[in-house]
C-alpha cells in the first residue's frame, strides 16, 4: 500500500500526471482528453495534443481535482498574480492571498504546492510532445520541419517554466560563486508509463547553474526549431499565444538579465531591433492585446477557457477586488502624478477610492491574455545591461530607458530623463528600476526583480520589503492632492530567513526521497 499511494502522489506532484484519487491511480488523458497511445498517430492529432500543452499552461488544476477548476498555474494567471502578491507593489485586500502576501505559507499552503505541481505537469506534457513528435517522425506520420517546431514550442515552454520554478524554490543565480547551490529538478523524461515513473523517481534538485545551462540550451533550440519568427503586428491568438522565434530571444534576455550575464542580455535583444516597437500609446498592448507591435507572447484566454472566476485576470484584479495598487508605489514620488499609466477609465479603475489596475477588464468573458513577454521588457533589460557593464554604455542605457518612459508622459520636453536627472552609474540602474516597477504593475514582475537584486552590488534589496497592511488601505491613502503617511505593518522578511524562499511542497517531500528541502523548512 505504500507504494500504490507512493505512485498516486508521486504521479500528481512530480511528474505531470493528470489528477489522480485513491479509485483512479494514473490517469494518463492529456488535458485535451487524447490518449498519449493515440495522439502521436495523426498530423491532426498531433496538433491538437500541442494546444493541449498551451492549454495546461493556461489552466492547471487546483487542489488535484478538476471539480475545484484550473487557477492560471503556471502562465495563465498565476505568475501575474503571485508575482505581484510576494512584492511590494501591490495589496492583499481579502485573505485570498493573505499567505503569499504576508509569508506566513508553509509545505502544504495551496497557492505555492500547486506552483510546483502544475509546472512539472506542464513540463511533463512538454516532454512528451518532444518524444511524441520524434517518434511521428520515424513513422512517417509528420515530416522533421513539422516536428521541430512543436519540439521548440515544447522547449520554450519547459525552459520557463523551469526558470519560473528557479525563482520561487531557489535562490538567485549569484548565491554562491559558480551558483552551485540547489535548483529544481530539470526534467526532460516524460512519463505516462509506470516503468518511466520508476526510472524518473527519486531524482535530486540540480544546481542552479545546471538549471540555468538546460533552460538556456533549451531557449536556444527553441529559436532555431520554432518554424514561426514572431512580428510584432499580429493580427490572430495564434500569432501572440504561440510560441516564436522571437519569444526564445525575449526570453533569453530575461534569464541572462538574472544570471548578471549583461552582454548576453544586448546580443539578445539587439536580434529583435526591428522586428518589435514599442507602442506610442503604452496602453495599446491591454486595449489591442492580440493585435500590436509590442507583445511578443502571451498566454491567450478565449470565454471557455480561462482560469475562471477564482482566477482570472480581470476578475480577481478588478470584478472581485481582491488586490489593488499599492499607495508605496501609488504615492511615490518619481511616478510623475501626470503620467499616462495613472489614467482613470485606462489603466487605472477606482472603485470606492481605491486603485485598480485596468490591464485586464474583460469580466464578462475573462479572455484578457495573460502577458508573459512584451518588448518593452527587453528595452529595459538592455537597458539595465548596458547600464551595467564594466565600462558602462550611460548614454544607450538613458537612451533606452526614456524610449519606454517617454511615451507615457505628458510633457515629453520638460519631463524626459536627461544626464542631470542621475549622478552615478548607480543612480541611472536605480531609475531603470523604478521604471520596470512602473511599467508592468501587475504584470507579475516585481517578484523577479526582488528575487534577482538579493546582493546587488548597485540597488541591493534585502529580502521581501515591507508592507502596507493587508486589507483595505484608506482612500485617502491614493489622494495625491493631499499629504499622507504610508506605513507597512506587514514586516520585512530578510533575504537569510528561511521563507524568503517557498519551501519544496511536502507531497513532494514525501514521496521523492532524493530531494532537498530548501533550508530553514
Amino acid at each position: 500500500m505504500k507504494n500504490i499511494f507512493k505512485t498516486i502522489l508521486l504521479s500528481v506532484v512530480v511528474l505531470g500526471m493528470s489528477s489522480c484519487t485513491e479509485e483512479k491511480l494514473l490517469d494518463l488523458e492529456p488535458v485535451n482528453n487524447i490518449s498519449d497511445a493515440q495522439a502521436f498517430s495523426t498530423p491532426s492529432l498531433i496538433a491538437s495534443y500541442m494546444s493541449g500543452v498551451y492549454n495546461a499552461a493556461a489552466i492547471g488544476m487546483y487542489n488535484s481535482t478538476t471539480t475545484n477548476g484550473g487557477r492560471g498555474y503556471v502562465w495563465g494567471a498565476a505568475f501575474v498574480e503571485q508575482g505581484e502578491a510576494r512584492g511590494e507593489d501591490v495589496v492583499n485586500m481579502a485573505t485570498f492571498y493573505q499567505l503569499t502576501y504576508t509569508a506566513t505559507y508553509d509545505a502544504t499552503t495551496a497557492n505555492n504546492v500547486f506552483y510546483w505541481i502544475d509546472g512539472y505537469k506542464l513540463i511533463n506534457r512538454c516532454n512528451l510532445m518532444i518524444e511524441g513528435a520524434q517518434g511521428a517522425v520515424a513513422k512517417g506520420v509528420i515530416t522533421q520541419a513539422v516536428a521541430n517546431d512543436y519540439i521548440g514550442q515544447a522547449k520554450f515552454l519547459r525552459a520557463i517554466t523551469h526558470f519560473e520554478l528557479l525563482n520561487y524554490f531557489a535562490r538567485p543565480y549569484n548565491f554562491t560563486a559558480g551558483a552551485t547551490h540547489p535548483g529544481v529538478i530539470y526534467r526532460e523524461v516524460g512519463v505516462n508509463t509506470a516503468g518511466e515513473l520508476a526510472s524518473e523517481d527519486n531524482k535530486a534538485r540540480n544546481t542552479v547553474a545546471e538549471c540555468y545551462t538546460k533552460v538556456l540550451a533549451d531557449l536556444d533550440d527553441a529559436e532555431k526549431l520554432i518554424a514561426t519568427n514572431g512580428a510584432g503586428n499580429a493580427t490572430t491568438n495564434g500569432a501572440i499565444g504561440r510560441a516564436s522565434k522571437a519569444a526564445a530571444i525575449a526570453f533569453k534576455t530575461r534569464v541572462y538579465l538574472q544570471k548578471r550575464d549583461w552582454a548576453n542580455v544586448i546580443a539578445e535583444g539587439t536580434k529583435l531591433n526591428g522586428r518589435y516597437t514599442l507602442t506610442a500609446d503604452p496602453y495599446t498592448p491591454f486595449a489591442s492585446n492580440i493585435a500590436n507591435t509590442e507583445s511578443i507572447f502571451s498566454i491567450v484566454h478565449t470565454a471557455t477557457m480561462n482560469p475562471q472566476v477564482n482566477a482570472a485576470l480581470a476578475s480577481v484584479l478588478k470584478n472581485r477586488a481582491l488586490v489593488c495598487i499599492s499607495p508605496i508605489l501609488w504615492r511615490d514620488s518619481q511616478w510623475l502624478t501626470d503620467d499616462k499609466r495613472r489614467e482613470d477609465g485606462k489603466f487605472i479603475y477606482t472603485a470606492s477610492g481605491i486603485k485598480y489596475t485596468n490591464k485586464y477588464y474583460d469580466v464578462t468573458n475573462m479572455t484578457d491574455p495573460a502577458p508573459v513577454i512584451r518588448y518593452a521588457e527587453v528595452v529595459l533589460n538592455m537597458a539595465e545591461a548596458q547600464a551595467r557593464l564594466a565600462t558602462p554604455n550611460l548614454t544607450t542605457a538613458l537612451t533606452l530607458l526614456n524610449s519606454v518612459r517617454d511615451r507615457s508622459l505628458a510633457n515629453k520636453a520638460a519631463q524626459t530623463y536627461t544626464t542631470a536627472s542621475y549622478t552615478t552609474q548607480a543612480d541611472l540602474v536605480k531609475l531603470i528600476l523604478k521604471e520596470r516597477r512602473i511599467e508592468f504593475l501587475q504584470e507579475g514582475r516585481r517578484w523577479s526583480d526582488i528575487h534577482r537584486l538579493q546582493g546587488d552590488d548597485l540597488a541591493p534589496i534585502d529580502g521581501i520589503p515591507s508592507k502596507v497592511a493587508n486589507a483595505v488601505p484608506a482612500v485617502a491613502a491614493f489622494d495625491l492632492t493631499a499629504a499622507y503617511t504610508v506605513t507597512r505593518p506587514v514586516a520585512a522578511v530578510p533575504g537569510a530567513d528561511f521563507k524568503f524562499l517557498w519551501p519544496i511542497p511536502q507531497l513532494e517531500m514525501n514521496t521523492n526521497l532524493g530531494i532537498q528541502q530548501n533550508t530553514g523548512w
